[in-house]
């Protein structure tokens, strides 16, 4: 394999959580006035930190969200995930492949990373190899959090590959140094292409792409 190290984003490319979180999000935005629709949440909050989806429907309703907004929001995905969240498909089968080391960095909090991997029986996978935005005060589309993992994991930059399947990712990726694969569909594949990254459409498909 070309590279020493596999740096993974978590929410769709590990577990298929971006439907419901977004879910959750657009119902809640819209108790309180947002009117938005899950193809506008894809586009506007995929990859993006939390705070700055909160702004970006404060902004919306021109009113800043109740103080209870972050708390509620959740609890609310928590419950959905320990219900609905499932492991995307081919990923058990593609880590079971891979040789070399490889981790997950996400910009979700360490709790939400490893309720999601627990949910999804990937957790014994990426045992203390967990890296969050949140450790470090930075998130993507900023490189710092790959950045950080690399280093976490004892490699440079042009020694990993990053996986991602938002575009807050893929440059956050690109900024850093990092070959990117992105993780896609025909909607998305000539934006994340002209990002740089590499494209795929199904995880059983990856690791012949980094072999």
């Amino acid at each position: 394999m070309k590279y020493k190290c596999i740096i993974f984003d978590c929410d769709g490319v590990l577990v298929d959580s971006e439907e419901i979180s977004n879910a959750v999000l657009i119902q809640m935005a819209n108790e309180v006035g947002a009117e938005i629709t899950m193809e506008y949440a894809f586009k506007n909050f995929l990859g993006r930190s939390l705070q700055s989806c909160f702004k970006h429907i404060e902004k919306l309703i021109e009113k800043e969200l109740p103080n209870s907004f972050e708390k509620d929001y959740r609890n609310r995905t928590f419950a959905a995930f320990k219900k609905d969240l499932k492991p995307i498909k081919g990923i058990h089968e593609l880590l079971d492949k891979i040789s070399i080391p490889f981790c997950v960095a996400s910009s979700g909090p360490i709790g939400k990373i490893k309720l999601n991997l627990t949910t999804t029986k990937l957790i014994d996978k990426f045992e203390n190899r967990m890296f969050s935005s949140y450790e470090i005060g930075s998130w993507k589309p900023n490189p710092e959090i790959f950045e950080y993992a690399a280093k976490k994991m004892g490699f440079k930059p042009s020694e990993c590959v990053v996986i991602e399947d938002s575009l807050a990712g893929i440059r956050a990726g690109r900024k850093g140094g990092f070959d990117v694969f992105g993780f896609t569909n025909e909607n998305n594949k000539s934006e994340f292409t002209k990002e740089g990254a590499k494209v795929f459409f199904e995880m059983n498909k990856l690791y012949k792409l980094l072999s």
